[in-house]
């Protein structure tokens, strides 16, 4: 343990404890009193006597004389006249130390190795850079995936949403940013994931080479809404700390939905009324808070490159979640369960996915060959079902004709990899579509 982080834990020990009572007990919900003239909204507390284990939690809702308190885990046991102490504001303190390491969303390391704080307090739920200091999107980046590489270009400082229904190769894709996408520091969030997966996505997805330069910040399932909801922003705040060095991070969402839900689950129990199709008015506020904060920085800061990954029930993509998002992100991407079935991965769809980043992520060349390969699989689409019946007449429509001599090849391009570069990707796109490659 260094300096700064002997520093950093000693600073972080508390002289003074304000303690309260529990007063009533409820479904999910406890009240407490004796907390009222110090606590503030979204403060946490631990319950139970100082030696035994305590349950965490964290004050929902606030009255003259009292305060209610979700808590982090089940209430069995919990008693009336249970001792509350008072932690105070939420905050979560990153630094370079962490890069590599696997943490929960209190900065606990859940590798097994000891984890030390960093000096400066991050707050959850901070302000995005002021929208008028901020850059414009930067260069093109690298994925290593080629229809990322040409069709989808992925920018510096873009957020980009991530759609697709469950078991359609999500996390396999991200873990796949992970490894390619050009970055300083790589953050990802695993948000409600199965316990079991943390230890696959962490060793078999990313491997030793995307742990290398990696934080991941994990809530699984069976943990409580709160923890799920904290994971999202516990990550944000830590590639805001790596942003603010100067440095390139690429923040990685997995997914936003369970992070939708938990925040439900919180807003319906601390009293809010359930909107369209459950939802909470809050949501949308939420979710666009969150994904604002991602994005270029403010000059001399870096920039936080953001996927997203959202879960499409039923591939609706109307879901108010998936609404939301499509409105506030700089491109969306579709995986499609039909071409997944068919065993091509990525599976995207790529007629009804968008990149925002262009037309200024290309050349005019380039632009060329991207307007003329969407318009070219645009047109098979059209005419798919004709050909599996054997209705179409070659010869019947030049741009059909066309469409079904590249499509092979287009398909197969969707899923190869890019060793080379955009460049190199180029190069293949333009030999797939039989024309010469931009200069």
């Amino acid at each position: 343990m260094d300096f700064d982080t002997l520093s950093a834990e000693i600073a972080a020990v508390r002289h003074t404890h304000v303690l309260g009572r529990v007063s009533e007990i409820g479904r999910g919900m406890l009240r407490v009193t004796g907390l009222s003239g110090s606590a503030r909204l979204g403060d946490r507390v631990l319950i139970g006597p100082a030696r035994g284990d305590r349950i965490g939690g964290e004050i929902t809702r606030l009255a003259p004389r009292s305060a209610g308190v979700m808590p982090d885990h089940a209430l069995d046991g919990a008693a009336i006249g249970e001792a509350v102490e008072l932690v105070g504001r939420s905050d979560i303190h990153p630094h370079d130390g962490w890069i590599g390491r696997i943490v929960d969303p209190f900065g606990r390391p859940l590798d097994g190795r000891p984890l030390g704080r960093g000096l400066v307090a991050r707050p959850l739920r901070a302000s995005p850079p002021e929208a008028a200091t901020r850059r414009p999107l930067g260069d093109r980046l690298a994925t290593g995936m080629a229809a990322f590489d040409t069709l989808l270009p992925l920018v510096r400082g873009q957020r980009l949403g991530l759609f697709a229904g469950s078991g359609v190769g999500k996390s396999a894709l991200l873990g796949g940013f992970a490894r390619g996408v050009a970055a300083d520091v790589v953050v990802i969030a695993l948000i409600g994931e199965r316990g079991r997966e943390l230890r696959a996505f962490t060793d078999k997805v990313l491997g030793p080479e995307g742990m290398a330069r990696a934080v991941v910040v994990a809530a699984t399932s069976d943990q409580s809404p709160l923890v799920r909801r904290r994971a999202a922003w516990a990550a944000m705040a830590v590639a805001e700390h790596f942003r603010d060095q100067g440095r390139h991070v690429l923040f990685l969402a997995d997914s936003i939905t369970r992070f939708a839900e938990a925040h439900r689950e919180i807003a319906v129990t601390s009293g809010e009324s359930a909107g369209l199709r459950g939802w909470p008015p809050s949501l949308s506020h939420m979710i666009m808070a969150l994904a604002e904060r991602a994005g270029p920085g403010a000059e001399g800061a870096g920039d936080i490159t953001a996927v997203l990954s959202v879960l499409v029930p039923g591939s609706d993509m109307e879901d108010p979640v998936a609404d939301i998002l499509r409105g506030v992100l700089d491109g969306h991407v579709v995986l499609d369960r039909a071409i997944a079935e068919r065993g091509r991965f990525p599976a995207i769809d790529l007629l009804r996915s968008v990149s925002r980043s262009l037309p200024e992520a290309a050349s005019d060349a380039e632009g060329a060959l991207i307007t003329r390969a969407r318009a070219l699989l645009g047109a098979h689409a059209r005419a798919e079902l004709m050909l599996q019946a054997g209705l179409y007449s070659a010869g019947s429509d030049p741009v059909v004709d066309a469409a079904v001599r590249v499509w092979p090849a287009l398909d197969g391009f969707l899923a190869e990899p890019a060793p080379g570069g955009p460049s190199d990707s180029f190069a293949r796109l333009a030999a797939c579509l039989g024309e010469a490659p931009p200069g």
